[in-house]
């Protein structure tokens, strides 16, 4: 707690631009030798600097790299319908409605659609809710359109960018024994680190079964337990996962996917009801999970996912590359077929 504090005080001297007394800190140029930081005989190195905070480091440089990203558009947008010969005599907005956003429409059923897919309850359901969602759907759509338009404008010579994207941090993550899917050899290997109690883990698992759909066997999906210490089921429905990988990888995957649509029947009675039902043999499933087989296994998982600085589920690997959180299916799709075509 007094270090903590200590670290605290030091992090508000440097943000303080009046202070008269601490450290002088000399900011240099990198001479390259993977130094950070040395004074006298101490030396800090890069590798301990940034070692457990590499997804924060990434997160930080890709809020900058979004709002230059995001400011080039605007830009490019601007200049685009400058130099188009339509715009003369029609405003921004004008030029947008005339001739790059003329589809942009939203049908009732597209409505309807978006409250069925949020499961809005149906009593929170009026107009002006309908008017939001409408609001809401037709900027989407707008945004789409522009991007299409942009790239229609430059399809010949393409956008050369003068900044860099952020580097997404690397890690060497072991498969090991866990439950897989897919071809052991794939080029591609995504490891999952997740808790079947957690709803945010519920959308990854949705992410992965489209991922499935869209490459078979040419990815390789390796499932991690990870369960957090405030749920409290999570932990035995992971031990119950890989009682049923025990009996084979296909049982798991269906125990994974009966776990993760109703996350409300994740008590010792429900996942032994659920194995059944699926086919297993409960004689062997329901003496696994009371003996509580696996739990070292789970224990590893959760060592081995602190060690290289997961912080919270569901957390993906795709060939090492980090992506945390529930990122849409184009964020995995960017990096597979990357690593696909090298």
């Amino acid at each position: 707690m007094k270090l903590l504090l200590i670290c605290t005080l030091l992090m508000s001297m440097y943000s303080c631009s009046k202070a008269t007394s601490g450290p002088e800190y000399k900011y240099k140029k990198d001479p390259g030798t993977g130094l950070a930081a040395q004074v006298g005989d101490i030396k800090i190195t890069k590798k301990e600097l940034y070692s457990g905070i590499e997804s924060d480091i990434y997160d930080a440089e890709l809020k900058v790299f979004d709002v230059k990203f995001n400011k080039l558009n605007s830009l490019l947008l601007e200049k685009l319908m400058k130099n188009d010969p339509r715009k003369k005599g029609l405003t921004n907005d004008q030029f947008m409605d005339k001739y790059i956003a003329t589809s942009a429409k939203v049908t009732e059923n597209e409505i309807k659609a978006f409250i069925k897919e949020r499961k809005i309850p149906d009593n929170q359901v009026n107009e002006q809710i309908k008017e939001r969602i409408k609001n809401y759907l037709l900027v989407d759509k707008k945004r789409e359109a522009v991007q299409k338009w942009i790239a229609d404008q430059t399809k010949k010579s393409g956008i050369t960018v003068f900044f860099e994207k952020p580097q997404r941090p690397s890690f060497d993550v072991k498969a090991g024994n866990a439950p897989y899917f897919g071809d052991k050899n794939a080029k591609v290997t995504i490891i999952e680190f997740s808790d079947f109690q957690c709803p945010f883990c519920s959308k990854g698992a949705e992410v992965l079964t489209e991922l499935k759909k869209k490459y078979g066997k040419k990815i390789k999906i390796v499932f991690k337990q990870y369960p957090l210490p405030f749920h409290s089921q999570a932990k035995g429905a992971a031990v119950a996962s890989l009682c049923a990988n025990e009996q084979s990888v296909d049982y798991f995957w269906k125990l994974h996917d009966e776990m993760f649509a109703d996350q409300s029947k994740l008590s010792k009675d429900n996942l032994k009801q659920t194995a059944k039902s699926l086919g297993l043999d409960s004689g062997k499933f329901d003496k696994c999970l009371d003996d509580n087989k696996y739990i070292a296994q789970v224990e590893q998982d959760i060592q081995q996912g602190k060690d290289i600085g997961v912080k919270s589920t569901p957390t993906f690997y795709v060939n090492g590359m980090l992506v945390a959180g529930a990122q849409p299916v184009e964020i995995f799709s960017e990096i597979i077929d990357q690593e696909l075509s090298k």
